[in-house]
């Protein structure tokens, strides 16, 4: 069962169980001799626990809404995205639209990687149209709009064969609403093949074009070589097979004034930047567009980034377990640092001042454990109280 935490006695009382079981789960995967990295912060509070399947984004709406999202990676999954209410999470809008269909791909949700809402009464869906991380679905990777007033969905655009290469994965999604009629959205591919790209999405026609396939800040960085809870992080199946953790452009997040766009492949320690009007001007190619791309130096390994309305630039670091921040001083600082955060995966600024952040335990998954699936239930959603508005979309 998942619940949220409406009560202060009962966030502190699970903030000290997952303490616990967090404790005994990193005596089987840390090395002898090793020490966890930074005890409890009571600045990180307990939101909502997950007993079922693993959760990867978040994002809050106005009215303090939050929904989340579980991608199809092999978990139990009964519905793909979800509202917390209640105590419980629902799915959302409905169960039907989240039952898969494949006879109706653009229709039903596959797998879904993230959930955005966009501060303009939507939350967007991305569907990756490939659950287990199969080549996505012909017609199932899509953009959908949901309006939350009428928790009905509003539009959806179904990405063109030209946008969806083989081992396309489309990752996260940041918008600018202030472009053109209806606005643009900007994604990530984080391709486990190490070869990525960006995705321009015009959201009034459904155009959509890639930028910089394959591009070194796009990609993942051939030198990486991860190291969480104190263990090497390699790809490791059952029969012992191993090869290195390539996984292409994920995190991404949006200056407030919409004219720069960060992001960094999973698979790298490094941060990018790119002017936005390069990325939608469709004189510019590729190559013109590498040029302008700013390597912004080493941050730690993230997967999830964030902006906020000061243009604070947020990453979780999962190396370390921890969030650190990028702001006008050009200084990376530590701004939590938490043995409970067990791989932070999608962080999120919410119009109530807080930063929040998944914790799934992603590298205790038994893809990277020898085909033995070494994750502790529950998977936490915490938040972080920072006093800063998201970065506006219009």
């Amino acid at each position: 069962m998942n619940s949220t935490l409406n009560d202060g006695t009962w966030a502190r009382y699970t903030r000290g169980l997952l303490v616990g079981a967090v404790t005994t789960a990193a005596a089987w995967l840390t090395p002898l001799g090793a020490s966890l990295a930074a005890a409890p912060s009571p600045a990180l509070e307990a939101v909502a626990i997950f007993n079922g399947a693993m959760p990867t984004g978040v994002t809050v709406a106005e009215g303090g809404r939050i929904f989340v999202n579980f991608p199809r990676w092999g978990d139990d999954v009964p519905f793909t995205v979800g509202e917390l209410r209640d105590g419980q999470v629902r799915a959302y809008p409905d169960a039907a639209v989240n039952k898969p269909d494949n006879s109706r791909p653009g229709d039903t949700f596959l797998s879904v990687q993230s959930v955005v809402a966009d501060g303009q009464g939507r939350v967007w869906v991305l569907d990756t149209g490939a659950p287990n991380f199969s080549n996505p679905a012909p017609g199932g990777a899509k953009l959908v709009a949901i309006d939350l007033k009428t928790d009905q969905i509003a539009k959806t655009i179904v990405f063109p064969p030209d946008v969806m290469l083989d081992r396309t994965y489309v990752n996260d999604m940041r918008f600018d609403l202030r472009i053109g009629r209806s606005g643009v959205a900007y994604i990530t591919d984080s391709s486990l093949s190490g070869t990525g790209g960006l995705i321009v999405v015009d959201l009034d026609t459904g155009k959509a074009v890639r930028r910089l396939t394959g591009h070194p800040s796009t990609s993942a960085d051939p030198s990486f070589r991860p190291v969480v809870e104190g263990k090497p992080m390699q790809a490791r199946d059952a029969s012992g097979n191993i090869s290195p953790f390539t996984v292409a452009s994920d995190g991404i997040a949006l200056s407030p004034d919409g004219k720069t766009l960060y992001y960094s492949p999973l698979s790298s320690r490094h941060l990018y930047s790119v002017p936005t009007a390069m990325l939608r001007d469709p004189t510019l190619t590729d190559a013109q567009i590498g040029k302008a791309v700013s390597d912004l130096g080493e941050k730690g390994a993230s997967d999830g980034l964030e902006s906020d309305a000061n243009g604070t630039v947020y990453a979780s670091d999962y190396e370390n377990n921890a969030i650190r921040t990028l702001g006008t001083s050009g200084t990376w600082k530590t701004l939590v640092q938490d043995d409970r955060l067990l791989w932070p995966d999608t962080l999120s600024v919410g119009p109530d001042g807080y930063l929040y952040v998944t914790a799934n335990q992603l590298h205790r998954q038994a893809g990277f454990q020898g085909g033995k699936d070494m994750r502790v239930k529950p998977y936490v959603l915490y938040r972080l109280h920072i006093g800063v508005k998201p970065a506006p979309t219009r």
